[in-house]
């Protein structure tokens, strides 16, 4: 299954996919004049600015809401998953997609906005779908359903689901790694621990998604950003501690993402494929990570309470900042420098497991303490993003389905489902499901991207120029 899931990956994946992000994050930092360099302290001057217009949200609240979907297993896991297959060079293309996609991002949420549907009763709906439907018109309807639908099997199959819960049992495993084992299955043994962890997740999502226990979501609102603190925290306990080993760490991404390393040893052929793997890990987990094209944060963004679409559109482009340019540096420098130092053993450690092993040796220590915060970190991190990907893509069944709430209320019992099967997956089958739902969702949305380039632009002249003007409300 692993070896198939590769094959797929490989193919959506290619260089048309990642020429196609790349390219669109490209174009829109021309079109806009670099508006992720021009204007990021605006960006995050806007995210405390009082709203006012026609919404449901507060500019902070859809960036809180995007943000809890976002920050997560892809911080820890996706980084540490995207360096061990893709080299430590995997970190510059994760940062360079990220650069360009603050761009992407920004276009993406502004045009929600601008497209959005307001319905009789006052709710709000949008999305890249409407931006499709609305902004290319008809015509291009095909691929607005081609999006929503691709969004509906990354929520079911991917990001949302199999990822989240895999990551949340696999710290639990490694904190509890004594617990009796349960069971064997495909091989592979499962403790007492990933059982239970996984079932009390399971049914905490089930009590939110099904049940409507608003509570549960709301205590997670308030314990996330505390969480977010608790990993910086670490991070840049990393960073202060291992200054000296910094400047080397770097030195040890920027050869690799080029394939200097590799060239120094030998044959062009293998150079070309150290450069490519870490290409692809990099962009595809940095995508993961941010989500910069993939379309799942405009639906956040559609339903705030603005009359400016760009102020949004800036509000949220800093996420992809605050994400990956931050959060994904802090792990991905703790691994790397971990990795340069001789007396490290991986031992063939992936995901939470080499985050943790990384972190617990630079930071010294037992590793016991470590381990446990990043399994609280992550527990907090991934269920968040479970309740934030089910309400991307029931937005997108929504859409699917003209809003019969029948197809919903089935989708939700699919979308258990599927977080309690997560903990017997692979870490690597799961991640790479991930990849190619992710593929899926960014291509149709980098389409529209490209042809609405022109609104993008003049949207954004006309906002800054009125701002010069002094004819908008600070």
């Amino acid at each position: 299954m692993n070896e198939i899931l590769v094959k797929i990956d490989d193919i959506v994946w290619g260089i048309p996919t990642i020429a196609l992000i790349l390219a669109t994050g490209l174009l829109l930092t021309i079109r806009t004049r670099g508006i992720q360099f021009t204007n990021l302290g605006t960006a995050f001057k806007q995210i405390f600015k009082k709203n006012v217009g026609a919404g449901e949200l507060s500019g902070f609240s859809a960036l809180c809401t995007a943000l809890s979907a976002t920050i997560g297993t892809g911080n820890i896991v996706g980084v540490a998953t995207a360096i061990a297959t893709g080299g430590p060079g995997a970190m510059f293309w994760m940062w360079f997609a990220a650069i360009l996609g603050t761009a992407t991002k920004y276009a993406e949420c502004m045009l929600a906005i601008k497209y959005r549907e307001v319905k009789p009763d006052g709710s709000v709906l949008g999305g890249p779908f409407y931006t499709i439907e609305k902004g290319l018109g008809q015509k291009w309807k095909w691929l607005a359903i081609l999006f929503a639908l691709f969004g509906v099997i990354a929520g079911v199959l991917g990001i949302g689901t199999m990822t989240q819960i895999n990551g949340i049992t696999s710290a639990v495993n490694m904190a509890f790694a004594d617990s009796p084992k349960a069971f064997t299955l495909f091989g592979n043994d499962y403790n007492y621990a990933t059982v239970i962890g996984g079932a009390i997740v399971t049914i905490c999502a089930a009590l939110v998604i099904i049940g409507g226990l608003k509570r549960i979501s709301k205590v997670a609102e308030k314990v996330v950003p505390a969480m977010a603190i608790v990993y910086i925290f670490l991070g840049l306990s990393v960073i202060i501690m291992n200054a000296t080993a910094i400047p080397a760490a770097f030195a040890l991404i920027f050869k690799s993402a080029f394939g200097w390393q590799a060239a120094a040893g030998g044959a062009a052929g293998f150079v070309m494929k150290q450069v490519m793997d870490a290409m692809q890990k990099g962009i595809a987990r940095g995508i993961f990570s941010n989500e910069a094209g993939l379309g799942s944060a405009p639906i956040a963004a559609a339903p705030v309470q603005t009359k400016e679409p760009v102020e949004q559109g800036l509000v949220n482009m800093t996420g992809t900042v605050i994400d990956t340019l931050i959060v994904c540096t802090m792990t991905g420098l703790a691994i790397i420098i971990a990795m340069c130092n001789p007396q490290f053993a991986a031992d063939g450690a992936t995901g939470v497991q080499l985050t943790s092993k990384s972190l617990s040796f630079v930071l010294g220590g037992d590793g016991v303490s470590v381990q446990f915060l990043l399994m609280v970190c992550l527990a907090f991190f991934a269920f968040t993003t479970i309740l934030g990907w089910d309400y991307y893509s029931e937005k997108c069944l929504e859409y699917l389905s003209n809003g019969n709430m029948k197809f919903v209320m089935v989708y939700r019992v699919l979308y258990i489902i599927m977080i309690a099967i997560g903990p017997y997956f692979t870490v690597e089958a799961v991640f790479t499901i991930a990849d190619i739902t992710n593929g899926l969702m960014a291509i149709p949305n980098c389409i529209s991207l490209i042809l609405l380039s022109g609104v993008v632009a003049r949207e954004t002249r006309s906002y800054l120029d009125r701002k010069k003007r002094g004819e908008l409300c600070e």
